[in-house]
């Protein structure tokens, strides 16, 4: 079933006519939970991974020897999903409390070293002929796989996390590896994705109010106060205050190309370290397809689904549940990326 975005509470190029010149598209993913064939696109699905090429590992030297199980927390996931979903008594119950207690518990692999290298995880695959708005890779590449680290522990201040996006052509694998090695135990939960198929939609975006021309900008903010004084003096807690950032601009959720939020930090220049191009947003990975604030995208065949059941559907969690954009060069796709969480 596909997925439809509604359309937005107001025709913002109406409000405001600069905007049809900044006017561009993104791909909304929709992961949804399923089971990805190893050739689609998906989120947390088997990878189209050759035989003969190794897995990607995470070899910069750190503690990873203690953390929590994979299996552990995918069950634990089961549990609270069925135990929520009960028409009678809804939680879970006395046993499995119990049982949950011991999925949660933290598990040692003694044999582990510092400088042992630790198996990625398989984080996401996109396919162009899926994705409107994903562009080609390197040499024509077609497909863009990521990957990332189970643990916080790289970078300057030893508690960042480790990307790794890999372009490939999907046509030359032909044997595909099946058992891909995987790490023991996890820093955190929120580096383990569940299986998830993609329902691609484009949509139209428009840039962060803060990049735009100083004046627009102000204007934009000017309307957003008027809407919230009149809904102020109209005293009407239920009434729903559209606003250029959460509604009109840059949709929520997992998605490709369009325009980065700064809603966290200042926007900061992201400017390719090789050959100093401005770069472009690759693909966007959100702890959430929606939340309260952003409530106007939830797709229309999903308007009658609990937020608190149907939002969270890969399970991702970046940082303290924010979402993390990441960035390509447009002149070489082959340069480093760069990323930004938010």
């Amino acid at each position: 079933m596909s997925r439809t975005t509604p359309p937005r509470p107001l025709d913002v190029e109406a409000l405001f006519p600069e905007l049809s010149a900044y006017r561009g598209t993104t791909t909304r993913l929709h992961p949804r939970p399923g089971r990805p064939d190893v050739a689609a696109s998906s989120v947390g699905g088997p990878l189209l991974w050759p035989t003969n090429e190794p897995w990607p590992m995470c070899t910069e030297p750190h503690s990873h020897a203690r953390g929590r199980r994979p299996a552990d927390i995918r069950r634990e996931r089961q549990i609270l999903a069925s135990a929520w979903l009960r028409e009678a008594n809804p939680g879970p119950t006395e046993g499995e409390r119990q049982l949950l207690e011991q999925l949660g518990q933290k598990h040692r692999v003694q044999e582990a070293a510092t400088t042992d290298p630790v198996p990625l995880i398989g984080l996401a695959q996109l396919c162009r002929r899926d994705i409107p708005d994903l562009p080609a890779g390197p040499d024509d590449c077609d497909l863009l796989q990521v990957f990332w680290c189970p643990f916080d522990a790289h970078g300057p201040t030893g508690y960042g996390m480790l990307l790794d996006l890999r372009w490939r052509r999907s046509w030359e694998v032909t044997e595909v590896q099946t058992s891909p090695p995987q790490p023991q135990v996890v820093g955190f939960e929120g580096y383990v994705p569940e299986p998830c198929v993609l329902y691609p939609e484009q949509v139209a975006t428009y840039p962060f109010a803060g990049l735009l021309p100083e004046d627009l900008c102000a204007r934009i903010d000017a309307w957003e106060e008027a809407l919230e004084e009149e809904a102020e003096e109209l005293a009407d807690d239920d009434a729903a205050v559209v606003g250029y950032q959460y509604d009109l601009s840059i949709p929520p959720g997992w998605r490709v190309g369009g325009y980065a939020s700064w809603h966290t930090t200042d926007p900061s220049p992201m400017d390719c370290r090789t050959c100093s191009t401005p770069m472009h947003l690759l693909l966007t990975i959100d702890s959430s397809e929606w939340d309260g604030g952003s409530g106007s995208w939830k797709p229309l065949e999903e308007q009658d689904l609990p937020t608190h059941r149907s939002a969270t559907p890969t399970e991702v969690t970046v940082g303290r549940w924010g979402k993390l954009n990441i960035f390509a060069c447009p002149e070489e796709p082959g340069h480093p990326h760069r990323w930004s969480i938010q």
